[in-house]
């Protein structure tokens, strides 16, 4: 799937028999792992603990879509495979047809915590007690859309931003006043020629910044031949999430679809961003979470080495972990 447009149907399709798999877990001995029927999965016992040996030591998460073939057969499986990896926090996308207070305990069971969550636009939109009564039973702080509808065959307008404008306020208000953060996950069809900018810059500087925040998907804005470095410059304090995904070398720049082929897509530090750069830069400015979104063909391979180049990872010269120039 190359875009973030979650179909609740398909979510609640993820997973009909997580009644059983569940009861099958609570049949097994302590420590025991069920990984039948579900390819892909890792099997392996043992859990790699994130090890930081660079300048980057901010808590690495996942957005749970990069496994959502692997839960479609178990999704209690494929969380404790996610904790195995290092992991310690997801954000999520769909509830795997369980009560939200269930997903909660199973995240608890697994080791993880959720701090973020991906929400529909038309439940926003039609249902937000239901969204707003879902994050406070997963725990999380942070609620955002991952797409904006709009007539893809004709692309992103101006109309499409500007009533994106007055629905993010609006959510924002609603989230903020239940205790709750509201933001949006840019997905490369905004940056459409505008005034002095693009459509992106409209919606940043028009939407409330005490109302309004938002999540840098790096391959989604560096598709479209944005600097995620120069953006998060140009307005600081907005961007407090990232996706940490790229895209393999020779892929061209410069497309406004908001998606590639899943082949496309690379292993972190194997594509084409300036990772050193750019993690110094949201460091810097304060993000509060990232999460790796693996949507290539093989997640469950790539994410380890993801992890594995994160851990290792070195800033410019005169950056520190902290942001702050060294003397």
């Amino acid at each position: 799937m190359n875009t973030h447009r979650y179909d609740p149907r398909a979510l609640l399709a993820v997973v009909a028999l997580v009644a059983a798999a569940q009861a099958c877990h609570r049949n097994q001995p302590a420590g025991a792992e069920s990984t039948a029927g579900a390819p892909g999965m890792a099997s392996a016992d043992s859990t790699h603990e994130i090890r930081y040996q660079g300048d980057f030591h901010a808590p690495l998460g996942v957005q749970l879509w990069s496994f959502r073939e692997q839960a479609k057969a178990d999704p209690v499986a494929m969380l404790r495979m996610v904790r195995r990896m290092g992991l310690t926090h997801v954000e999520t996308a769909g509830l795997y047809d369980m009560p939200a207070a269930q997903l909660a305990d199973a995240l608890r069971n697994a080791g993880l915590r959720a701090t973020s969550m991906h929400v529909p636009y038309e439940d926003f939109k039609n249902h937000p007690d239901v969204v707003i009564a879902n994050a406070k039973a997963l725990g999380v702080k942070w609620v955002g859309v991952p797409w904006y509808p709009h007539d893809e065959k004709n692309g992103f307008t101006e109309a499409d931003a500007r009533r994106a404008i007055a629905d993010f306020n609006q959510f924002g208000r609603t989230l903020k006043d239940a205790g709750l953060s509201f933001f949006y996950h840019n997905h490369g069809y905004e940056p459409v020629p505008y005034g002095d900018g693009t459509l992106l810059d409209l919606i940043i500087r028009e939407t409330d910044p005490q109302l309004v925040h938002f999540e840098m998907d790096v391959l989604w804005t560096w598709l479209p031949n944005v600097d995620p470095v120069a953006l998060i410059q140009k307005y600081p304090g907005r961007f407090r999430l990232m996706h940490i995904k790229d895209m393999k070398p020779g892929i061209p720049r410069g497309s406004l679809s908001g998606g590639i082929p899943d082949e496309q897509k690379s292993v972190i530090g194997q594509g084409q961003v300036d990772w050193s750069a750019l993690m110094a830069a949201a460091e810097k400015d304060g993000f509060e979470h990232y999460y790796i979104e693996d949507e290539s063909t093989d997640p469950v391979g790539n994410v380890p080495k993801s992890i594995s180049y994160l851990e290792k990872l070195k800033y410019p010269a005169g950056a520190s972990s902290s942001g702050v120039v060294r003397p």
